[in-house]
């Protein structure tokens, strides 16, 4: 039998969002986000919330409000560089701005988009042992795949890209179930004033929200089911199935029908045609 892991719902096509550092610009994207049904990942420095830097940034008090429904990762407490720095002080950096973060917003907190770009094989390492469960990175691929590593995780575009609403109706228009595709865009917030281009990211939301076929996904969302993806336990001849983690996970069976395997069942995927 023919089997195809889906996102949920036996969609085969994931919008995710990632902005970095938490200034004020976020409001208004949230704004557009919420209002297209758009989720997205923020990243951001616990040790300088608050700080009357120009601009400034979210006070720790509102973030939990200000950013329901979306994911908070971390991303550093103070923003170095932290290739250049020595692992005892990257380590104190990262978690940190973790534990203020998870103590503010009540939540365990396991992203993270490395500050400056900056990251080296040994951090990445070191992230895995401190919990983080994958890390974004600067460099984009112009593409739609899953990564290969998600502690070296690369986006499609960042939204300045000259050709992100060329990437976005490809992406919209694509429509091959056996495979499974991403589309990941990374920016500032403050950018948007900074280049007066608002309408950038407004018309992509307004293109781009509101799809059947699309799975608006946070970052650590699309980590997790990817994960759980991977437990599945399958029988020797692929004709049932055991989904051991607590959330269900979707294939779709001989490119006709999609089908959940709830968590903690055993599937027999012959009764599922």
């Amino acid at each position: 039998m023919k089997i195809y892991v889906c996102f949920p719902g036996g969609k085969a096509k994931a919008l995710t969002m990632s902005y970095d550092d938490g200034k004020p610009q976020d409001e208004r994207l949230l704004s557009i986000f919420n209002k297209n049904g758009i989720k997205g990942t923020f990243n951001l420095n616990f040790g300088l919330m608050g700080m009357d830097k120009v601009p400034p940034r979210f006070p720790k008090e509102v973030i939990k409000e200000l950013y329901k429904g979306h994911e908070i990762a971390t991303h550093t407490m103070t923003h170095p560089t932290i290739s250049r720095c020595p692992l005892s002080y990257v380590a104190e950096e990262v978690l940190e701005d973790r534990r203020g973060l998870e103590k503010t917003l009540g939540i365990l907190v396991r992203g993270h988009a490395y500050p400056n770009g900056s990251y080296s094989e040994e951090i990445k390492q070191l992230y895995r042992q401190l919990g983080i469960a994958y890390a974004r990175v600067v460099e984009t691929t112009g593409g739609f795949e899953m990564p290969t590593d998600f502690m070296e995780w690369k986006a499609t575009c960042h939204h300045n890209a000259p050709d992100l609403m060329e990437k976005a109706k490809f992406f919209a228009e694509f429509n091959k179930p056996q495979y499974l595709k991403l589309m990941y865009v990374w920016g500032h917030s403050y950018e948007f004033d900074k280049d007066d281009n608002w309408q950038v990211i407004e018309e992509f939301c307004e293109y781009m929200g509101g799809r059947k076929d699309i799975w608006y996904a946070t970052n650590i969302e699309i980590v997790d089911y990817m994960n759980a993806a991977k437990n599945l336990q399958y029988s020797a001849d692929s004709d049932a199935v055991y989904n051991p983690n607590a959330m269900s996970v979707w294939l779709l069976l001989e490119d006709k029908k999609a089908v959940e395997i709830p968590g903690g069942t055993y599937v027999d995927l012959t009764k599922s045609m």
